[in-house]
C-alpha cells in the first residue's frame, strides 16, 4: 500500500504472495450499489497476470474523482489477463433482498471472466456458493489490493454508466447524479414522485415517500408491480 499525497494506492503485496505459492492467476472482487436506493447491484472481477505492470492511480474507487475512474478502467482492462462485470436487477434484489443479490453479482462476474481464477480475493467476506478454500477475504481490501481495488474501479464506472442511461428514462428523480444513492436530492424526489419501478421496495423507502410506485404517464399511483428474474 502507497500513499501519494492524501490518497492511499493499493498494490501487489498480497498478489505477489500468493503468486510465490505458484498461484497465478489471482482474481480480485468487489461491489458497487450495496446501498442505493435504486439500480442494480453491480460486482466487478480482475485478474492480473503476475508480469503485468498496472497502470498508476489504482485505489478504492469511492476514493478517485469520475474522470480518473473511466480513465483507469479502459486502462485496466487493457492491461488485465481478464476482467468481468456481473449485475443483478431491481427485481432480482426485490425477491431475495440485498445481500443475496449481491452474492450473486459475485458469482456471475467471476463466472463471466474468460479465465478460471485459482484464487479470489474479496473485501470483507467469503462468497457464500464458491468453496471457501479458493477465497481470501481482505478487510479493506479495496484499499489494499490492486486486483480487489480494480474491480471496484470497473464495476464502479459500469454501474454509474448504466444509471446515466436510466436517469434519461426518469430524469425526475436525478439518477445520473447521485446513481441511486439516499442523497438529499433523491429524497426530495422521492416525496415529489413517489418509487420508481427502479427503486428497492425491499428497502425500507417508506420513510421518504407517500407512493409506493407511480405510473409512467403520471396517473393513479401503482401499488403492485410484478417482479421477475432477469
Amino acid at each position: 500500500m502507497k500513499k501519494t499525497s492524501k490518497l492511499v494506492l493499493a498494490d501487489f503485496s498480497i498478489e505477489s504472495a500468493l503468486w510465490e505459492q505458484g498461484f497465478l492467476q489471482i482474481c480480485g472482487v468487489d461491489e458497487v450499489g450495496r446501498g442505493c436506493f435504486a439500480g442494480p447491484v453491480v460486482a466487478g472481477a480482475v485478474i492480473f497476470s503476475p508480469d503485468c505492470n498496472p497502470p498508476d492511480g489504482i485505489a478504492d474507487s469511492k476514493l478517485l474523482k469520475p474522470i480518473v475512474r473511466e480513465t483507469l478502467t479502459e486502462q485496466i482492462k487493457n492491461c488485465a489477463l481478464a476482467w468481468a462485470v456481473g449485475e443483478v436487477s431491481v427485481a432480482v434484489i426485490n425477491q431475495v433482498g440485498i445481500g443475496r443479490a449481491t452474492q450473486l453479482a459475485f458469482v456471475k462476474a467471476i463466472e463471466n471472466l474468460t479465465h478460471l481464477p485459482d484464487r479470489i480475493m474479496i473485501d470483507a467476506f467469503y462468497i457464500a456458493d464458491l468453496a471457501k478454500e479458493m477465497q481470501y477475504p481482505i478487510q479493506g481490501g479495496d484499499k489494499l489490493s490492486t486486483s480487489i481495488a480494480a474491480a471496484s474501479i470497473v464495476a464502479k464506472v459500469y454501474r454509474d454508466d448504466l444509471m446515466k442511461k436510466l436517469g434519461a428514462e426518469y430524469p425526475e428523480y436525478g439518477f445520473s447524479i447521485h446513481k441511486g444513492y439516499g442523497t438529499k436530492l433523491h429524497q426530495a424526489a422521492l416525496k415529489k414522485h413517489g418509487l420508481s419501478p427502479l427503486h428497492r421496495t425491499s428497502f425500507n423507502l417508506s420513510k421518504f415517500s407517500l407512493i409506493r410506485c407511480y405510473s409512467r404517464e403520471g396517473a393513479n399511483p401503482i401499488n403492485n408491480f410484478k417482479l421477475v428474474f432477469d
